[in-house]
C-alpha cells in the first residue's frame, strides 16, 4: 500500500520528556527546527569568518542575502526601519531554511504546520500592535479608521478594519502552512508518478524531475520572502500609521 502524501507531515516522537505534568518531549519538529537555527548560525559564521575586499562565493551570499533584506525593510518602512533588520532577516532565514529542509530525503517540513506559522506571526502582531501603542498611545487606533470616512460610515468601517486587524496572524500563517503542505504534497503524488514511470515504462523523466524541485525551491523562497514583506508592511503600519 502506497503511503499518504500527508504521512510526512507527521509530528512524531523522539525522546519523551514530562517536564512538571507538562509535555515537552522532543520531536522530529523541534529537531529540525533546531538544526534550522544551528545551520544559519553555522553558514554566516563561516561565510563572513574571513571577510576580503573580494569576497568569496559563500561571502557574497551572505551578504547579499542581508542587503536584500536591508533594502526590502527601506523600501517599505523607510529610515525608521533599521533598527528592524536583524529581526525581519533572522525571520526570513528561519522560515527559508525550514521551508527548504524539508526537501531533504527523511526531511521534515516545519512550516508546514499551523501551530508553528501561527507563532511566528503572532509574535509580529504583537510586536506591531505594542509598537504602534507604545509610539502613538491611543492615536494608533485611529489606524482603524481611515481618513475622509463619512461620520455614519465610521462605525462600519471600524468593525470591518478591525476585524482585518485581527485576522492578520491567521492569514499570515495559514498562507504560509497551506502552501508548504501544498506543494510538498504535489512534489509527493509526482514522485510517485515518477516512479511508476520508471517501474512499468522503463522511462527515467529527469527534466521533469528537476523542472517539479526547482518549482518547489521557488516556492520555499517565495513564501519565506511574502512572510517577510508582510511583516514589514505590518510594522510599517505600526510606526508611520498609513
Amino acid at each position: 500500500m502506497a503511503h499518504s502524501p500527508l504521512k510526512q507531515f507527521e509530528i512524531k516522537e523522539i525522546i519523551r520528556i514530562n517536564l512538571f505534568g507538562y509535555d515537552a518531549s522532543i520531536t522530529n519538529s523541534s529537531i529540525f527546527m533546531i538544526l534550522s537555527g544551528v545551520f544559519i548560525i553555522s553558514y554566516f559564521l563561516f561565510a563572513l569568518k574571513n571577510k576580503a575586499i573580494i569576497p568569496s562565493k559563500l561571502q557574497l551570499s551572505a551578504e547579499l542575502t542581508y542587503e536584500m533584506i536591508t533594502s526590502t525593510v527601506g523600501q517599505n518602512i523607510g529610515d525608521k526601519g533599521k533598527k528592524f533588520v536583524p529581526l525581519i532577516f533572522t525571520l526570513f532565514m528561519f522560515i527559508l531554511i525550514c521551508n527548504l529542509f524539508g526537501m531533504i530525503p527523511y526531511g521534515f517540513t516545519v512550516t508546514s504546520h499551523i501551530s508553528i506559522t501561527f507563532a511566528l506571526a503572532m509574535m509580529i502582531f504583537l510586536l506591531v500592535t505594542m509598537l504602534g501603542i507604545y509610539l502613538h498611545g491611543f492615536h494608533f487606533f485611529s489606524l482603524f479608521l481611515p481618513k475622509g470616512t463619512p461620520g455614519w460610515l465610521a462605525p462600519l468601517m471600524i468593525l470591518i478594519e478591525l476585524f482585518a486587524y485581527l485576522a492578520r496572524p491567521v492569514s499570515l500563517s495559514l498562507r504560509l502552512a497551506a502552501n508548504m503542505v501544498a506543494g510538498h504534497v504535489l512534489l509527493k503524488v509526482m514522485a510517485g508518478f515518477v516512479l511508476s514511470m520508471v517501474i512499468y515504462l522503463k522511462i527515467l523523466p529527469i527534466p521533469f524531475i528537476v523542472i517539479l524541485i526547482g518549482f518547489e525551491i521557488f516556492v520555499a523562497i517565495l513564501q519565506a520572502y511574502i512572510f517577510t514583506i508582510l511583516s514589514c508592511v505590518y510594522l510599517n503600519d505600526a510606526i508611520n500609521l498609513h
